[in-house]
């Protein structure tokens, strides 16, 4: 029987390492969640979301924490009865009626404590006391000598979510406390220590091999049933005997697919231990598929096919991780699939995620890459903390191996990169830092637990050690040299395998920056939106970022709008150019999908959850059929001969795309130039490169531009520059019709209108609009459909409609 324990829960500061703070004594506290979350519920801080709050909280990461309650125990019968914490967060020592049951040192793990002895009928006292992490964490640095990392903070030195100690998106808001649930579990005979399946497939053939150790309070013989598909296996457990196997062969099953390469049948697998009296059950949701990675290719093989995995690197999506409940990750999916990605990569500093994150991508057919949460620092590998990354890997692998979704285990996110590249050696001075973990234990782990997946020992990593890690030509390859120094166009310039990060910033949502920041004026500098900017010469980059491609913004409005469509812009250009690669590169997996605070960030999706230009612009780019113009290195990649452009053809699907290549170059006004076709056919999963003729170049090149047609897809290509470019000051046609849930607006060009937009949250924080950075050409017609409470005429108006040629107001 499950006795949960979060009612009635207090908190107090019990410690301090010389910092001022309020006094908290006895405060309500809510369980699961995190003394941040307890102290802003009361009012004794501000939101540390908001402003520049943040800053006036570090005292909190520097004090230990009780958290304390007391239960009333009528007793049990059954034999044992152990107390359960899914989640502490993270040096804590457990006192039950005042005597210490545990201890704990990993935010990472479970625990669980026989308690029975320590029990008494009426009234029980639990206490959880949290030593500071900044403590422990600086301690630990002190005893096993420092190693470098991309921030000057302690996060290397403990298990714990590493972004916790902020990061060039995240604030600094290092927590404490009962973050998953807590509770008692009484229990007779025997229970289900672990379950573990692993799941192939071969010639038509399911094979289930299900791994169980029962935990015994008694020496006697157990059945074990397992049953999925209709069959059903069943061993007995001699005295004495905690762990078996059971082989399950499930003929013809439906096949699990990723999302766009088929469906997603899952099949509940029960376990079951005991004798009907006493009996523990074990369920939950398998797929059958395989799963490869190829890699000298780099590329992931499901069920026998190749998948270009295109998608987006997951944060956490809260600094409050307790906080991000079903509903809220389920929007999040939502987000991404909307798309059209079919990949999400968990980053190495964050979490493993819950239970719901991995089923909801089984439901939906997303992919998922699975870091180990090591990220961009050296780690130590002595003593307890070895132990700690064991124990954390064991637990997870084993949690993890029922969901088909997740197809990779990689190691960590840039360790091996900075070792090699970003002058860690000279500083460890032959200290540990973290190889011992990514080339022995966690392989090792992975092959002994979970053989059906593949591991990989990093990102970036180039296949072997003797290689730099960040070789484009071979492995996992992360690009940064766009935004950091090259303008986005430098994206043309690689030819990657795999790229498993790249991206660039723009701001939030108006409304999101408006509710997070109380600047007056609001300016892109002022205190609050500058507070929120945590890249270094992050608003310096987004405005060298504009470079050639946009004019130079006059007035917050512009900067706002500009900065995020040249986000959109950037990451158009580099993930259609990856894609444009394919079969050689088999994945872009953008950085980032999510925020986990209203920030300038990489994320297409903002901390409130409101959709960025990005987003739209990712729905183009990820298309399942793709037209875009590309240079001659693309074309020579297909093996197209001579110095010419190239429009790719690109087909994610798995029908053949054949019809008439049309491209017409035509004047801004709208008179037709010159116009080719081609008749195209292109495989499934296939690209093709269609070399452009002479006729198609330009011989005004500010006043013309490309438009390629096939069936429904179109791509542009302007010549030049939009500053560069003689566009018309924008005329257009507009009407407004109320709608059920909002309004529908009809705008039809009488000039082009480059990337034309509407953001109605700017009129109501709840509103939304289906598409953005359309653009029109002369004659064309878009409709938008706007949701929410908004004033129609004010929808047509400055600065909420948006064109980049627009007419001065």
């Amino acid at each position: 029987m499950i006795t949960t324990l979060h009612e009635g829960w207090t908190v107090t500061a019990v410690s301090s390492t010389g910092q001022s703070r309020p006094v908290v004594a006895g405060l309500p506290a809510t369980v699961p969640g995190c003394v941040h979350t307890d102290l802003l519920t009361a009012g004794v801080i501000a939101d540390p979301y908001l402003d520049d709050n943040e800053v006036r909280l570090t005292w909190i990461g520097r004090t230990g924490w009780s958290y304390e309650t007391a239960f009333v125990w009528e007793g049990t019968e059954d034999d044992r009865a152990d107390l359960v914490c899914e989640g502490l967060d993270t040096v804590a020592t457990v006192l039950l009626n005042g005597v210490q049951l545990g201890q704990t040192a990993n935010q990472h793990r479970s625990y669980r404590f026989p308690a029975k002895h320590l029990l008494v009928e009426g009234r029980n006292t639990l206490k959880i006391l949290f030593e500071a992490p900044y403590t422990y964490a600086e301690r630990q640095r002190a005893a096993l000598g420092d190693r470098p990392g991309a921030y000057g903070q302690p996060y290397q030195f403990i298990r714990k979510m590493a972004c916790n100690f902020g990061w060039d998106w995240g604030p600094t808001v290092v927590t404490s406390g009962i973050w998953r649930p807590i509770y008692l579990h009484t229990w007779s005979a025997a229970r289900l220590a672990e379950v573990r399946p692993l799941v192939t497939v071969a010639d038509g053939v399911g094979e289930v091999e299900v791994h169980v150790t029962a935990d015994r309070a008694s020496q006697v013989p157990l059945t074990l049933t397992a049953t999925v598909a209709g069959v059903v296996e069943q061993v007995r457990l001699a005295p004495g005997e905690r762990t078996a196997v059971l082989r399950l062969t499930v003929q013809d099953p439906d096949l699990w697919w990723p999302r766009g390469y088929g469906d997603q049948p899952l099949y509940p697998l029960t376990v079951r231990l005991g004798d009907g009296v006493s009996t523990d059950v074990w369920t939950k949701e398998i797929g059958f598929r395989t799963v490869e990675l190829d890699r000298e290719a780099f590329r992931i093989v499901v069920n026998g096919v190749p998948v270009f995995m295109k998608g987006f690197n997951w944060i956490p999506d809260d600094c409050f991780p307790n906080r991000v409940t079903r509903e809220r990750l389920a929007q999040r999916f939502e987000q991404a699939i909307g798309t059209g990605a079919n990949t999400l990569r968990v980053w190495g500093g964050g979490l493993y995620e819950s239970e719901d994150f991995y089923a909801l991508a089984d439901a939906l057919g997303i992919l998922v890459w699975q870091d180990f949460p090591f990220a961009c620092a050296a780690y130590p590998e002595e003593g307890a903390f070895r132990f700690e990354v064991e124990a954390e890997a064991r637990q997870h692998v084993t949690r993890l191996a029922s969901h088909p979704s997740l197809v990779l285990w990689c190691g960590n996110n840039e360790n091996l990169e900075g070792y090699a590249d970003w002058g860690w050696q000279e500083k460890l001075q032959a200290r540990s830092w973290g190889s011992g973990f990514y080339y022995e234990l966690l392989p090792r782990v992975v092959r002994e637990l979970d053989p059906t997946r593949p591991y990989w020992p990093g990102s970036p990593y180039a296949g072997s050690p003797e290689l730099p890690p960040n070789d484009p030509a071979h492995g996992s390859t992360h690009i940064w040299t766009v935004w950091n120094r090259e303008d986005y166009t430098f994206y043309a310039t690689y030819q990657p395998r795999f790229v498993a990060e790249f991206g660039f910033q723009g701001p939030p949502t108006y409304a999101t920056l408006r509710r997070s920041v109380s600047d007056e004026p609001l300016t892109p500098s002022s205190k609050g939106v500058m507070h929120h900017q945590k890249a270094v010469d992050g608003n310096g980059k987004l405005l060298r970022g504009l470079g050639d491609h946009l004019p130079e913004p006059g007035t917050f409005d512009d900067w706002h709008y500009y900065t995020q469509l040249n986000q959109a812009r950037a990451m158009m250009f580099g993930v259609e150019r990856f894609r444009a690669l394919a079969p050689y590169c088999m994945g872009t997996i953008v950085w980032q999908l999510n925020d986990c605070w209203p920030v300038t960030s990489w994320a297409a999706v903002d901390g409130d959850a409101r959709r960025k230009p990005l987003w739209y612009g990712m729905r183009r780019a990820f298309a399942d059929r793709l037209l875009t113009f590309q240079d001659a290195s693309v074309g020579a990649a297909h093996g197209v001969a001579g110095d010419v452009a190239v429009l790719a053809v690109v087909n994610d699907t798995g029908e053949p795309w054949a019809g008439e290549l049309a491209v017409v170059r035509q004047s801004i006004a709208g008179e037709p130039l010159a116009k080719q076709e081609f008749p195209v056919t292109v495989p499934p999963r296939g690209t093709l490169a269609v070399p452009l003729p002479a006729s198609l170049g330009a011989a005004d090149p500010a006043r013309e531009l490309l438009i390629a047609t096939l069936g429904d897809a179109r791509a542009l290509h302007f010549f030049t520059e939009d500053p560069a470019t003689d566009f018309p000051p924008a005329e257009f046609e507009a009407t407004t019709e109320p709608t059920g849930d909002g309004v529908r607006v009809s705008i039809t060009a009488r000039t082009v209108l480059r990337e034309l937009a509407i953001f109605p949250d700017r009129l109501d924080p709840e509103a939304t609009v289906d598409d953005q950075l359309v653009t029109l050409l002369p004659g064309e017609t878009a409709t938008f459909q706007v949701t929410g409470d908004v004033d129609p005429d004010a929808l047509l108006a400055y600065p909420v409609l948006r064109c980049v040629n627009e007419a001065q107001l």
